[in-house]
């Protein structure tokens, strides 16, 4: 095998025997080959769509599959067959409507030649096979490859996943953007185009993080139409005596559906992770037996859950290798699986999931041990923030806040991650820290106090809720007169791990945020040349000492 698309990959350089994350050579293959499957799905989509024969189904598809592939998503090989399956039974059929609205529209046939991805029958269509397939079409499958084009490759590739994780989420709450869909088809036609140049493919990068700025801002809409807007919350980060049920992931859905089939059971309600935004939305507040936060982010998992001693419902990336301890109480959901691990079915006509199994598990088991007490800050998305957006530019205006430092993006293993802990204490108190995503937990429980009522600590929500950190800015350059974002008070330090991170980072980059740090490691997946792009056109720079960085950031460098 060979992976570097997270910021853990072996040596910073790729995984070749076994994943970081877990993952197996047998999963990297299935999912090498998945990929190279929607190469030749997106073939005749991008076609299909000139001559107004595309297929909805497989556009969405699409998307989701790509979305079964991030880091730390799904890590069950019987998972994968179906999906490869599917995706061989979607191309064949959009390959059909495609020719056949080809030959009406032209009056001939097709006569250009078609590539592997969108031809390959294989002969036995079992898990063996689908495996050694997947080996040959791989991030290295050819050696020969001119480095910064498959660094260019592999960046729009993760970008994609990212894009579709946010573009499914949307979708499942019923909002729409099929231009979105479209573009994950032909951006990744783009990496299997043999003529494209290294300027054509940074310019599908860039056009990829445009993409993310509409994915993540329907999502948004997404969510406050449907759950309302994010509310300053104090987030209950304590434990209740009873059968309770962890739900962790982004999936606000399946949230609510868990919690509308729990009313009256008896079982409480927590979330972890990426969940913890979720205890700021009105929609959710109204459940009582929705009590609060347990534990911290994702790698944290095999501990807290152990502890926990109730059900757990994984319903999104990151999900952890489950100890035995607790692997009769973990279930999985959506695009989530782990060999072994029970899964939830997907909604059927229009219906909720069924979380039966999960209540009943609950109420078979004990009460969670307490890790902590107290409260931590939630609901800083963009409407609150600029419900107060008067005080907020007074207290700029004043000198009270002397700069916003957007400290956002992912968690991880990585002891290097402790830097956003020391950078968060050593900030000075003239400083306000926006986040969103999981990065949060490593100084969210400080307490870093306020500047004349506003909390130096304002968690937009999610990964996705980046989108808020933007709106935030935009509308702060706005106030203040500046054409430029780039002449706002606002220092970035971005902390990334996996392809969701990558998706908000080319957002930034499509908007024109310059002098971004980023860490713990710079991606391995960025070839020397593409560095250097990045470096003179936005100014992106490793992170290296608190020290160093923090006297950088405070003279706006």
């Amino acid at each position: 095998m060979f992976c570097f698309q997270c910021q853990e990959t072996a040596k910073n350089q790729g995984c070749t025997v076994r994943g970081v994350c877990g993952k197996t050579d047998d999963v990297a293959h299935l999912q090498d080959l998945q990929i190279w499957l929607l190469k030749g799905m997106s073939f005749y989509g991008v076609k299909a769509r000139e001559v107004n024969a595309s297929d909805p189904e497989a556009d969405l598809f699409v998307a989701q599959s790509l979305f079964s592939t991030i880091t730390n998503v799904n890590f069950d090989p019987e998972r994968f067959v179906p999906l490869v399956e599917k995706a061989l039974a979607l191309r064949d059929r959009l390959q059909a409507r495609f020719l056949k609205a080809y030959q009406q529209a032209h009056g001939r046939a097709l006569s250009e030649p078609l590539p592997e991805m969108a031809t390959w029958i294989p002969e036995k269509g079992d898990m063996d096979e689908f495996v050694q397939k997947g080996a040959t079409v791989g991030v290295m499958a050819n050696p020969n490859l001119d480095e910064d084009v498959r660094s260019l490759r592999q960046l729009l590739t993760y970008g994609l996943k990212g894009l579709a994780a946010y573009t499914d989420h949307a979708y499942i709450l019923g909002h729409y953007n099929d231009e979105l869909l479209a573009f994950l088809q032909k951006a990744l036609v783009a990496t299997m185009d043999e003529d494209a140049s290294a300027d054509d493919l940074v310019g599908m990068v860039f056009k990829c993080g445009e993409m993310g700025v509409q994915a993540m801002a329907l999502l948004d809409q997404a969510n406050t139409s449907t759950y309302g807007h994010p509310e300053p919350t104090q987030v209950n980060i304590g434990v209740r005596e009873g059968p309770a049920i962890l739900i962790s992931g982004h999936d606000l859905r399946d949230l609510d559906e868990l919690l509308q089939q729990t009313g009256g059971a008896g079982v409480t309600v927590y979330t972890h992770g990426e969940m913890l935004p979720a205890n700021a939305y009105p929609a959710f507040k109204k459940h009582p037996h929705f009590v609060g936060n347990y534990g911290g982010s994702w790698w944290h998992q095999q501990e807290e859950f152990e502890k926990f001693g109730g059900a757990i419902l994984m319903t999104t990336n990151c999900i952890v290798k489950p100890k035995e301890s607790y692997r009769d109480r973990i279930f999985t959901t959506g695009l989530v699986g782990w060999p072994g691990v029970p899964h939830i079915p997907d909604r059927q006509d229009g219906g909720q999931k069924d979380f039966g199994p999960v209540i009943a598990k609950a109420l078979e088991s004990g009460s969670p041990q307490e890790l902590e007490q107290g409260t931590i800050p939630a609901g800083f998305a963009h409407a609150a923030v600029l419900g107060v957006a008067d005080k907020v530019v007074e207290a700029v205006k004043s000198g009270a806040i002397k700069r916003f430092v957007v400290m956002a993006g992912c968690d991880g293993r990585h002891k290097t991650r402790q830097y956003y802990t020391e950078m968060a204490r050593s900030l000075p108190h003239d400083t306000v820290i926006l986040t969103a995503g999981c990065a949060k937990y490593r100084y969210n429980k400080l307490d870093l106090g306020d500047i004349n009522g506003i909390p130096r600590i304002l968690d937009a929500g999610q990964c996705n809720d980046s989108y808020s950190l933007v709106v935030i800015a935009q509308k702060l350059a706005e106030v203040f007169g500046l054409s430029d974002i780039n002449d706002l008070p606002i220092s970035y330090d971005i902390a990334w791990y996996e392809q969701k991170a990558v998706i908000v980072l080319l957002a930034l980059l499509s908007l024109g945020v310059k002098k971004i740090r980023l860490g713990p490691t710079l991606p391995a997946f960025i070839s020397p040349n593409v560095l250097k792009v990045l470096v003179e056109k936005f100014d992106i720079k490793p992170i290296t000492t608190v020290e160093e960085d923090l006297a950088a950031m405070m003279a706006g460098e």
